[in-house]
């Protein structure tokens, strides 16, 4: 079966699929080859739009036309996330025997661990939790337009956190 162009007493066979409205909806109209070229000339998806309302929906359109939070807003997805993984709800890291970090010797990873985070060696897991919050912030490539030398630093920082971690759990 063929479908007809819905251009007004068009007789040809309809290929194109043209936009019947101008909210992205999936209803279209099928025109011809003469006639899609028709359309598209005179289409104008800002017809009847103030400038004011133009330039809103472009900067709009950079983030998809979706609402958009600061990174530390308390109900952006990402700040929930992050501190729902971080919370301690089995009390883990408040036991006694990870308070006595200090008095247990440290290889030189350990260190380095404990410097890349800009810790001290005696610092307990709550500090180094706080520590790694802060860094992570500091040096997220969102905010530095992706730059590739806080993404480098950011994931040493993800490392020895995650050491830091380990070790703490295991002592």
């Amino acid at each position: 079966m063929k479908n007809i162009c819905e251009w007004k007493n068009c007789k040809e066979f309809g290929k194109f699929k043209a936009p019947a409205e101008k909210d992205n909806s999936k209803k279209f109209k099928l025109l011809c080859d003469q006639h899609i070229k028709l359309f598209n000339k005179s289409w104008n998806y800002f017809e009847g739009m103030s400038d004011n309302e133009i330039t809103n929906f472009l900067k709009s359109d950079i983030t998809w036309h979706r609402p958009t939070q600061k990174f530390g807003s308390p109900d952006n997805f990402f700040s929930i996330l992050w501190n729902n993984a971080l919370n301690d709800k089995f009390k883990i890291f408040k036991d006694e025997k990870n308070k006595n970090i200090n008095k247990v010797k440290l290889c030189k990873k350990d260190k380095d661990a404990f410097n890349i985070m800009e810790l001290n060696f005696n610092a307990d897991y709550m500090a180094v939790q706080r520590k790694f919050k802060i860094l992570v912030k500091k040096f997220h490539p969102d905010r530095h337009a992706g730059n590739k030398v806080y993404e480098d630093k950011l994931k040493k920082i993800t490392m020895a956190y995650s050491h830091l971690k380990m070790i703490m759990v295991q002592k």
